[in-house]
């Protein structure tokens, strides 16, 4: 049993929602109990504690959309590489660094992508993994690192055409094997969706392979409209938009979730909407590749799921709420909209979209709730209570202020250093695998 306390405690439970002076009680998976620091001292005693030491005890959190193939890309320059769209970052940046990925470099991502997100906070990840070099197997090496470190995590396979038949059935293959796997094995820290990668690389006929591997097992995980390729290529093969593509092959659904969905229309939100399809917007993502601003609000106003993700651009899921902000703002010309959205996004949205597939509630700390629960290093200056703490989120927290991270009730990260997680060990194998990787991206030794 562990005794998180002296801290202020943000719970995103609206029956209790702040305790100025705090504490969480966490037995075993699940949250037992909540209450003052001196009631939780009297009645367990015996319990582990964890000393918030003034901090901001709060839910993790949760990532939507993240891309754990891209861990080995940071500080990386391709020679070369100089794209002027968005087709060419694709091809030349992502697409060349997952053809060159092996078996051991997706496990290396995977290390690298999951120390960071323990490091800031993140207690639950979104998985749309490609690694078209060893494509069978990946999803299976990434749960086994994610159960080694302690992530929850729901994962699936990016399917796609662009290498061939061969690779697409691969892919196919892999999702429907690792979704049959998690099902059998009912894991709540381990879950599945069936991933695909743009429209563009799509087929009618090779979504008609999905929907049948798939067989109703789980829903589906896929990038929508990021750019306008999408919505031309959906015109001009098939007649019709993206979202009216996904419709006619069986794709939609509560369970769906939509990356990005920037350039789509108020009929395509009406499908979403009715379909009970989910959303998930990668704001900082979607900015440094120039592909537009989504639509966030109106979807929000017609009732859509929208949730927030970074696209791995980040681990940062403060970040991503403070760019979103921006992004929304400086878009429509207007100071003055986005911040309740942007808050209903990644603090409740995120929880929606977790919902649909883990069976305890998360991004949130009430009794029975999972046992994810971080300590936000954070000292104001200026007076904190339960009536601005989302302004404090917005304007005075970062990911870094995170100083312990438990996830299912296991203290993976404490004052700032990871609890039996050998980080060197682990960081000099994953600078090992960079190397080669960059050494066959640019035909040198590093």
């Amino acid at each position: 049993m562990i005794r998180i306390g002296n801290g202020k405690v943000i719970t995103r439970d609206a029956e209790r929602p702040y305790m100025e002076d705090g504490a969480v009680v966490c037995d075993g998976e699940i949250i037992k109990e909540i209450g003052t620091g001196e009631e939780m001292q009297k009645k367990y005693p015996g319990a582990e504690f964890i000393d918030a030491r003034g901090g901001i005890i709060m839910p993790g959190f949760i990532n939507a959309h993240t891309h754990i193939y891209s861990g080995l890309a940071r500080g990386l320059a391709i020679d070369g590489f100089d794209p002027t769209n968005f087709y060419e970052i694709l091809d030349g940046m992502w697409w060349n660094i997952d053809r060159h990925l092996t078996m051991d470099g997706t496990r290396a991502s995977a290390y690298a992508t999951i120390l960071d997100c323990i490091r800031d906070g993140v207690t639950t990840i979104f998985d749309h993994h490609a690694s078209f070099c060893e494509i069978p197997g990946s999803l299976f090496a990434i749960k086994d690192v994610c159960r080694e470190l302690g992530m929850r995590a729901c994962l699936c396979y990016e399917v796609s055409e662009r290498d061939g038949e061969e690779k697409t059935l691969q892919g196919i293959r892999e999702n429907a094997e690792f979704a049959r796997w998690a099902a059998q094995e009912n894991d709540d820290m381990i879950k599945a969706m069936f991933g695909g990668h743009a429209l563009f690389t799509i087929s009618d006929a090779t979504f008609a392979k999905m929907v049948e591997e798939n067989n109703g097992l789980t829903g589906f995980h896929i990038h929508v409209a990021e750019g306008m390729d999408d919505v031309y290529d959906s015109l001009r093969r098939f007649g019709c938009r993206p979202v009216n593509r996904l419709l006619n092959n069986g794709i939609l659904g509560e369970k769906t979730l939509l990356g990005h969905c920037i350039h789509i229309n108020p009929a395509e939100m009406e499908i979403l909407r009715e379909t009970g399809t989910m959303v998930v917007n990668n704001p900082e993502s979607n900015m440094g590749n120039a592909v537009g601003c989504s639509p966030v609000l109106p979807m929000l106003k017609k009732g859509i799921v929208v949730g927030m993700g970074t696209d791995a651009y980040t681990h940062d899921m403060l970040e991503s709420l403070k760019v979103f902000l921006l992004i929304q703002r400086h878009n429509a010309c207007q100071p003055n909209i986005a911040f309740m959205e942007d808050m209903k996004m990644l603090f409740e949205n995120n929880r929606i979209i977790a919902g649909r597939y883990f069976s305890k509630p998360l991004g949130i700390l009430k009794p029975g709730a999972a046992a994810d629960v971080i300590v936000m290093d954070y000292k104001p200056f200026t007076p904190f209570s339960d009536a601005n703490v989302d302004g404090h989120m917005l304007f005075g927290m970062m990911g870094k202020n995170c100083r312990t991270t438990v996830i299912n009730g296991r203290v993976l990260y404490k004052d700032r250093e990871f609890v039996g997680i050998d980080e060197e060990k682990i960081n000099a194998w994953v600078m090992e695998q960079s190397k080669k990787l960059w050494g066959e991206l640019n035909h040198r030794t590093y």
